[in-house]
């Protein structure tokens, strides 16, 4: 789930940054938590009690500015994107001294708001179970757990799910590669071939079956270590 916190006084700002958001939400068919806020108290008071991946922060505020509050928000979290909202271009080179990662002129169009959410949504650092892969069509999240394995071919990689259905991006094997195997239910059983062994049936020496009755080769110097690695993966305490 990606956590948003907005912070701008203008209810009418901080309601348009919220129906946005919450119309990506339903567009993309992507998790998300979002918070408002009409001050900066409210806000640092939150954080100082939930952490969250992306803050819209209002420049222009009453007591500090949005630069200010910022500075106050680095002091206990530097991997927050900061994504400033101004009606003037004036604090955009100031906003930058924070490691700001946008700076909105407002009103913020749904145009140029959603493709900046789509990359921070891309390179979401996955936490929660799950890779993100970018379609024609935006950001899809395929869960661990529904992954039966990936396939390269032709610099297409096909992502197989539990269901039965397929998912087609352009890409080679390394791009997901370490993310998967570092997991202990992916094994890499050919040089064009992950799997998740939660879902194999049958194995030999030559090929696997998985759960959907799809046949994936396995590589003849590769075998002992999977079958070794699937021995310990089905026998794990």
């Amino acid at each position: 789930m990606l956590k948003i916190a907005i912070c701008d006084d203008d209810i009418n700002d901080l309601a348009h940054i919220s129906n946005l958001i919450g119309k990506y939400q339903s567009e993309k068919n992507f998790q998300i938590r979002c918070d408002a806020f009409l001050n900066i108290v409210e806000l640092l008071d939150s954080m100082h009690k939930h952490t969250y991946d992306i803050l819209f922060l209002d420049i222009l505020m009453p007591g500090l500015t949005g630069v200010q509050a910022a500075h106050e928000v680095r002091r206990f979290d530097n991997e927050v994107k900061i994504i400033f909202l101004s009606s003037s271009p004036e604090f955009a080179v100031e906003s930058y001294t924070v490691g700001a990662y946008y700076y909105f002129i407002k009103p913020a169009a749904e145009e140029k708001l959603f493709p900046i959410i789509d990359k921070l949504v891309y390179n979401y650092e996955i936490s929660d179970g799950a890779l993100y892969i970018k379609l024609s069509s935006g950001i899809m999240r395929i869960p661990f757990n529904k992954l039966e394995f990936l396939e390269v071919m032709y610099k297409r990689l096909f992502f197989h799910l539990t269901d039965g259905s397929v998912k087609e991006i352009h890409g080679s094997l390394s791009d997901f590669e370490t993310q998967l195997v570092s997991r202990e239910e992916f094994i890499k059983v050919h040089r064009s071939y992950i799997v998740n062994m939660k879902y194999i049936q049958e194995l030999s020496s030559k090929e696997l079956i998985v759960y959907t009755k799809k046949r994936i080769p396995i590589s003849r110097l590769l075998y002992d270590k999977i079958r070794q690695a699937y021995m310990d993966y089905l026998f794990q305490d």
